[in-house]
């Protein structure tokens, strides 16, 4: 083989990685195939954990055996292959591309994410090989494959996220909720244990009273009968309602955090793409994120009539919009932006805009932009060069409020 044919051959490998990685780890905005897979994987992995379930039972594994069987075949192929396919295109993550690609490898292969890929098939292939005792049990473990989803959900991400920001205060709760059943506990025991041997006998035995009581659970199993038995219990079951709502509390704050961190880096990156931000300080931009306000439209709304006042710009935050020009129609999908020529000079619509769905938009109104202006000079000053330079741009839709390259992407 010539050392041209070799060149190609590295050239092609090297474009099926970066391909490959694009579609499971870093899809550029609108790539179709990308999503594709996502949402087969996660289709995937939610048959697999209903099939886990319902396979327990035993008439119906009975019945259906074989086509259980079959698909956990068929799930295992999937799975192995993407986990592969995961791990060899490791040395493309920026944060890991200086190691080399071994280390990357084993590196990504130590993540909390490649390890529940690796759990999802490891017991297939410990019970293929009989290792690891009960099979019935190792087909359990399959239910490890639920937590695939957390790679699919940005909802799930923040609440890990928050978990670990705030695992201090929550370990602290947990000492303070531990403290406070063990003291319950004794103070049960010291009261209750000659009259209730069987249920107060031991500090360990009116444990389990403490945890019921604090939990607000209380089975009714263990009750105190004593007068000053029954007096710590009342306190014991108030101080329950208040001190297990402190680890609620802390989770409920810190994934409120976690999600406005997140609006807050996206809402950031679709504001620096529009060209008239994208040279302003952070500062500015962040004052110009403060004019935003969120719009929901339901599917089929029509968001702008082609012809009318052109009046606000809109960001996409999730679904889709077709934008309907005289000549084509275009999608839009999350993370494009439109109308921006509204913002810089008195316009119409170049077309009518329409969502394809349930679709949460940012609003920008021209109103609120030009008092920003008028109230920030040096703001304004920039915005309008940038706007001269835009305005006599080729690219900008005659007399209409959509520029060329804010649809360019979509196609």
């Amino acid at each position: 083989m010539g050392a041209g044919a070799k060149s190609n051959n590295r050239a092609a490998h090297a474009t099926l990685k970066r391909r490959i990685f694009e579609i499971l780890e870093d899809a550029p905005p609108g790539d179709m195939t990308s999503r594709a897979a996502d949402w087969f994987l996660v289709v995937l992995i939610i048959t697999n954990v209903v099939a886990a379930v319902i396979e327990t039972v035993g008439s119906i594994r009975g019945a259906y055996g074989p086509w259980f069987d079959a698909f956990e075949y068929f799930s295992v192929a999937i799975f192995t292959l993407e986990y592969l396919m995961r791990v060899w295109v490791a040395d493309l993550h920026v944060p890991l591309a200086s190691l080399g690609p071994s280390r990357a490898r084993l590196r990504f292969a130590m993540q909390p994410a490649a390890v529940i890929d690796l759990l999802a098939i490891a017991p297939f292939y410990l019970a293929l090989f009989g290792i690891g005792g009960d099979l019935r049990i190792l087909r359990m473990f399959r239910l490890v494959r639920f937590l695939k989803l957390v790679r699919y959900s940005s909802g799930l991400r923040s609440l890990l996220a928050a978990l670990a920001d705030e695992s201090r205060a929550l370990f602290g709760a947990f000492v303070v909720m531990a403290g406070l059943a063990l003291t319950a506990a004794t103070l049960l025991y010291a009261l209750e244990h000659d009259v209730q041997p069987d249920g107060f006998g031991s500090i360990p035995q009116a444990l389990w009273w403490a945890m019921a009581t604090l939990t607000t659970v209380g089975y009714g199993d263990v009750v105190p009968v004593t007068v000053a038995g029954k007096l710590v219990g009342g306190m014991v079951m108030l101080l329950g309602l208040m001190m297990f709502a402190l680890p609620v509390g802390i989770v409920a704050t810190a994934f409120a955090r976690e999600m406005h961190k997140r609006e807050f880096v996206v809402t950031w990156s679709m504001l620096a793409r529009v060209p008239m931000f994208s040279d302003l300080p952070a500062g500015d931009i962040a004052t110009v994120m403060k004019l935003l306000h969120s719009r929901k439209v339901e599917r089929g709304i029509v968001i702008a009539h082609r012809g009318d006042p052109a009046q606000s710009m809109y960001f996409i935050m999730s679904g889709s919009v077709s934008v309907q020009l005289p000549d084509r129609e275009v999608v839009l999908e999350e993370g494009a932006f439109f109308g921006e020529i509204a913002l810089l000079r008195k316009s119409k619509r170049s077309a009518t805009v329409v969502a394809r769905e349930t679709t949460a938009l940012l609003e920008l109104e021209s109103t609120a932009f030009e008092k920003l202006l008028h109230d920030k000079p040096e703001i304004g000053k920039h915005i309008r060069a940038v706007a001269a330079e835009r305005l006599k741009d080729h690219r900008v839709t005659p007399r209409g409020d959509i520029a060329e390259d804010e649809i360019q992407a979509s196609e």
